[in-house]
């Protein structure tokens, strides 16, 4: 395999009808996991063909074109991303855009399964951190809520991400009647490890086994029980995403609430996602795309996609409208998170 050439610098800047500049990409490179867990997948998933997925090649030639538009920071995602076969050669290559200050960040988020196998390569790739996704710290819930979860393999993927110098950050979503009773203890364990913590509530993507409206916790709800037990500090404080931070006093480290049900963060959206298929999504919350792999297929040059990419953002929506309770029990747009990307 060999690089895609550099980064020009002189391509227009994604700039949307909001004037929201456009600085942050989400890629999922597979739709595949080696976990289901319960607010994501269903149990027996039929995943996509692997010839409709892009190569690790045209991965690296998209991200770079939108590298060129002013893309800032650069998240990888699946599914789990760390499946993917190959997948330290992608984030070799994208490295080189770290090193030529073009990026400032290249990340991922995973479920921390493959960690112990890859966490020193990616480290050596540049990249400074990582967001594993844990939302129970009882091995036996762990299971019940990932399926297929080995929780003692991701506690040592999360200690080997540390021992490489990453920093982690660990997401939960806040799940009601299965982690609520955790919060408080999560919060102990990854603030005494130096690892801040993100709260997400579950949102309505994909057809899964069973009522979403069994599931949902509004974070309003977390953060008063939380304040129950820590003084909550509103810092400014800000990765790029969307979560709102506060400091507990008790400890000094981060919690991070994503809101998307009860607080959307849409007036501030700088980020799009691109399918391990190459469909752009201007919006996680829409189901308006623009396809990228054909422009990528048909035209070596760049020029044909740069220009399905201008088309794009100029459509992106100014927020989303997720929707859960028993009247609407169905998702909100058809397609898993984990074929988005995470």
């Amino acid at each position: 395999m060999t690089f895609s050439g550099p980064v020009e610098t002189n391509s227009t800047q994604m700039i949307d009808p909001f004037g929201r500049h456009v600085t942050y990409l989400r890629v999922s490179v597979t739709d595949r996991c080696d976990f289901r867990c319960v607010y994501c997948m269903s149990e027996n998933m039929t995943f996509l063909p692997k010839k409709d997925l892009l190569t690790l090649e045209e991965l690296d030639r998209l991200c770079t074109a939108f590298v060129a538009k002013g893309v800032r920071k650069l998240r990888i995602t699946g599914g789990e991303p760390l499946v993917r076969k190959n997948i330290i050669w992608l984030f070799e290559a994208l490295s080189r855009h770290l090193q030529a200050g073009a990026l400032d960040e290249l990340t991922l988020t995973t479920n921390g399964s493959q960690l112990p196998r890859f966490a020193g390569q990616l480290a050596d790739c540049g990249v400074k951190r990582v967001n594993v996704s844990l939302d129970s710290l009882d091995p036996e819930k762990f299971r019940k809520i990932t399926r297929w979860g080995n929780f003692d393999q991701v506690m040592r993927g999360i200690d080997a991400a540390r021992e490489a110098g990453l920093h982690v950050k660990i997401n939960v979503v806040a799940l009601k009647g299965v982690n609520d009773d955790e919060h408080d203890e999560m919060i102990r364990w990854a603030h005494g490890a130096g690892m801040d913590l993100t709260f997400i509530e579950a949102m309505p993507m994909g057809d899964i086994d069973g009522d979403r409206s069994d599931q949902y916790l509004p974070l309003s709800v977390v953060r008063a029980r939380l304040m129950d037990n820590w003084t909550l500090i509103d810092i400014p404080y800000k990765t790029g995403g969307p979560a709102r931070y506060v400091q507990a006093s008790e400890t000094g480290g981060k919690i991070g609430f994503i809101t998307p049900m009860t607080h959307n963060f849409c007036e501030s959206c700088n980020r799009v996602r691109v399918t391990c298929t190459g469909t752009l999504y201007m919006c996680l919350g829409q189901d308006d795309a623009a396809d990228l792999r054909t422009p990528l297929r048909s035209d070596d040059s760049d020029r044909l996609l740069a220009a399905v990419i201008d088309e794009a953002i100029s459509r992106k929506p100014k927020g989303h409208d997720f929707v859960i309770d028993r009247r609407t029990n169905r998702p909100s747009v058809s397609r898993h998170m984990s074929v988005t990307g995470g």
